[in-house]
């Protein structure tokens, strides 16, 4: 199985949208992430978001890029911003047919997820920009073995995306 960690993009303050959703960047940003994403050849079985509203948008725009249904994304508040790791991990495995999953959130929790899934003992430090996405392989749900794929940041995203 394959998760993809994706921490949303740049929100609006909160004096322009009390919920914090995405603004004019973080929508043009999460559009080349998921143009990319369909350029690399990635399509996603499950996509998972945060209930806020900058997650939700995100999962959105990915879904939209990619082809997958935006009606079938999950909202689950195993993706928020201080859900402890071992607690979203554990919602994944609710998925273990899946091949790939997307989880769109927040940090610190998609960092600590990527950690909790790469290595047990210290944490391993995967730096995370705002629409910034990595790819980890497990074999299996609960782990801390995966192996990391790839880590993009918006910036190269952008240059896939063309």
């Amino acid at each position: 199985m394959q998760i993809c960690l994706m921490q949303h993009g740049p929100a609006l303050p909160k004096e322009q949208d009390p919920e914090e959703g995405l603004g004019p960047e973080g929508k043009e940003r999460i559009h080349s992430g998921g143009q990319a994403l369909k350029k690399m050849g990635i399509s996603f079985d499950v996509i998972l978001s945060s209930p806020k509203k900058r997650s939700k948008e995100t999962a959105a725009i990915v879904a939209e890029e990619t082809g997958f249904p935006p009606e079938k994304i999950i909202e689950t508040t195993k993706a928020t911003a201080m859900t402890p790791p071992e607690e979203t991990v554990q919602a994944l495995s609710e998925f273990s047919g899946a091949d790939r999953i997307l989880i769109a959130g927040h940090l610190p929790s998609v960092a600590e997820t990527a950690s909790f899934l790469l290595t047990e003992g210290p944490k391993a430090t995967v730096q995370f920009e705002m629409g910034g996405c990595c790819c980890i392989d497990v074999d299996e749900l609960p782990t801390h073995s995966g192996r990391l794929q790839w880590y993009l940041t918006p910036a190269q995203l952008k240059l896939i995306a063309g």
